[in-house]
């Protein structure tokens, strides 16, 4: 779950996340606390589009305003917009629409932006995202598609940005999404509650400590939030320059090839997550383990029976097709490891599906991020920061 909301993090272009669970297991936590690990951005103060400082503004019809004085060239920082999409939000809400009362007290037709001019460049965030109207889901998968919001109401028509992270929370057991809005979500994962008494015991100690003193929790966790947000803007620097191979491109074509994915969403979602993986583990080329890894998260809500098998059994599915692509299965069969500089174990994989975070995609990053964040402090200057 953390993995699949960091390299959304890094890039917003993946397609959202969407995180399947039972209820209680820290679905929407896990969500809202991303916000605070992402950098502050510049816009044109006032502006309700979020407008950056090298944009355009928006270009409203003629006859058309809104309330907000936007002052083009003062620059002003503000967090990373946190939109929450709330169950009963209407579609003028979502999409804005006009301001009636000024515009009846006025004659001059006002605009009043919707949720999707608030999170542009942003995030936005849709608890029980399977029991939203099916109308919603659909402008809201088109918009975070697109980037643009195309706003068309009583004898106007107007287009802005809308760029934004879109995670989407649910619970199987109150409904499934349609098959075609799952398909647009790029990546999802499920989580579960923890079957170690030992980690359920740390869950509710951390939980209690957290309500008797937040602030002196948020400083015990400062340092290694720090540490994670810092890595996400390194990854989105280094982004653009991870170098993919032709070889690894075929090998994720001929992946979705094998396991009969339709559409190339999935495909264009894998390398994607792929090479933001291999930016936040610091490389400079895409490598077969960044394809495993983000096949784990692209794949399993596209194969057609996903309904129907268990997280683990769909996850086993992906990982013997990737080393029977890869020539390795017979490695597989004989040692129980995979040579090439590639281990994985499928059996190990299933069993400690049950352990927290031991073969979950993604722990790598969070392993790679715990060794570095050693490196630094013994390797740092005597008397600096």
């Amino acid at each position: 779950m953390r993995a699949g909301l960091v390299l959304n993090a890094i890039d917003p272009t993946i397609g959202g996340l969407l995180i399947r669970g039972q209820k209680g297991t820290g679905k929407s936590t896990a969500a809202r606390a991303l916000a605070r690990l992402l950098p502050q951005i510049e816009i044109n103060a006032g502006c309700p589009f979020n407008s950056g400082p090298h944009e355009p503004l928006v270009s409203l019809p003629k006859d058309l305003k809104i309330a907000q004085d936007i002052k083009p060239g003062k620059i002003t920082l503000i967090d990373t917009p946190f939109i929450e999409l709330p169950l009963n939000a209407t579609e003028d809400r979502l999409c804005g629409t006009l301001q009636m009362e000024k515009t009846m007290q006025t004659g001059q037709r006002y605009f009043e932006p919707g949720l999707l001019a608030a999170a542009n460049r942003g995030i936005l965030y849709v608890d029980e995202v399977n029991l939203l109207d099916d109308h919603l889901v659909d402008l809201l998968l088109d918009a975070s598609a697109s980037g643009i919001n195309k706003v068309e109401r009583e004898g106007f028509s107007l287009s802005h940005p809308s760029r934004f992270l879109l995670i989407g929370t649910m619970n199987p057991e109150e409904g499934e999404l349609r098959p075609q809005f799952l398909d647009r979500f790029g990546l999802c994962i499920h989580v579960e509650s923890m079957e170690d008494a030992s980690t359920r015991a740390e869950i509710i100690r951390r939980r209690i400590s957290f309500e008797r003193d937040p602030i002196s929790f948020d400083e015990q966790w400062l340092l290694e939030d720090k540490l994670i947000a810092n890595q996400i803007i390194e990854a989105r620097k280094k982004l653009h320059s991870i170098l993919l191979t032709d070889a690894l491109l075929n090998l994720a074509a001929e992946l979705m090839h094998h396991l009969k994915v339709q559409g190339h969403r999935a495909d264009i979602a894998l390398i994607k997550t792929a090479c933001a993986h291999a930016a936040f583990l610091d490389k400079t080329t895409v490598e077969k383990e960044d394809i495993l890894t983000a096949a784990q998260m692209a794949i399993p809500h596209r194969l057609s029976d996903a309904s129907l098998g268990a997280p683990e059994s769909l996850l086993e599915r992906i990982q013997k097709a990737f080393l029977h692509i890869t020539n390795d299965i017979q490695s597989v069969e004989d040692s129980g490891r995979v040579i090439d500089d590639f281990s994985f174990d499928i059996e190990e994989m299933a069993t400690g599906m049950q352990i927290p975070g031991a073969c979950a995609a993604g722990s790598v990053m969070f392993t790679y991020l715990k060794k570095k964040s050693y490196s630094l402090s013994t390797n740092r200057i005597p008397g600096s920061v």
